[in-house]
């Protein structure tokens, strides 16, 4: 799989989680549903299964269809990034200072009003409006649908930060409520783990290897740690 769909993905993983972290609370029932994020340049279509302190999203690509899957643990504090055409995977340690849960939103005021009930995508829920506000300045608004086990069915907000602006949307549809396999949370059988020699998912996401201080380049600049909402916004673009 090409770098480039690799970061693409990544960002719509971010997004994704974005969104359902935006709600009122993270749903406390297992589901599935097929998913679906756009922006004014791409469409990306995938698949959710999740658990309380357990997800796992694919998301394919196209052209040419390539997948790639994100297994987040946070009973384990670990998330996996599966690559199943090269029955490859990488490990990133959420425990770590330079590798947090990028979808935690507690530095962001968060301002949500209660519009009225909608059904969507034959799910009844509460629609609002929300606007997000970053610690620097950086500014997420629209409306959210969300069901009353916490579902966030879909999402339609306009992302800015400084002068540039971005409208997305992400989508669920076919949510089943249930009990999931455990097997779909785990690595699968067969794949092998990226080792020494080749960038981390955190290194790639603009981190080190080891979740350090930021580092120096050869300049002496600092160059920023980290992937955050913002960065995934921009890399959608």
């Amino acid at each position: 799989m090409k770098s480039t769909s690799m970061f693409v993905v990544a960002a719509a993983f971010v997004i994704a989680g974005v969104a359902q972290a935006a709600g009122p609370a993270r749903p406390q029932v297992e589901y599935s549903a097929d998913s679906e994020l756009e922006t004014s340049e791409i469409s990306m279509k995938g698949h959710v299964n999740y658990a309380p302190t357990r997800e796992r999203r694919e998301m394919v690509i196209e052209p040419g269809g390539n997948k790639m899957i994100m297994i987040t643990r946070q009973d384990k504090k670990v998330a996996w990034t599966l690559m199943p055409s090269e029955k490859m995977y990488m490990e990133m340690s959420l425990a770590k200072s330079g590798a947090q849960d990028k979808t935690d939103l507690s530095q962001y005021k968060i301002e949500q009003t209660v519009i009225g009930p909608e059904t969507v995508n034959g799910m009844p829920t509460t629609k609002s409006k929300i606007i997000m506000t970053g610690p620097k300045g950086d500014k997420m608004g629209g409306f959210m649908w969300v069901t009353k086990e916490n579902i966030m069915v879909k999402m339609d907000a306009i992302a800015i930060d400084k002068k540039e602006k971005m409208r997305f949307k992400t989508e669920l549809t076919n949510i089943k409520v249930g009990k999931q396999d455990a097997s779909l949370f785990e690595v699968p059988a067969g794949y092998s783990k990226i080792g020494a020699g080749i960038p981390s998912f955190g290194a790639m996401m603009g981190g080190d290897d080891k979740g350090g201080a930021d580092k120096k380049t050869s300049e002496g600049e600092k160059e920023k740690k980290g992937f955050g909402f913002m960065d995934a916004v921009k890399m959608l673009k």
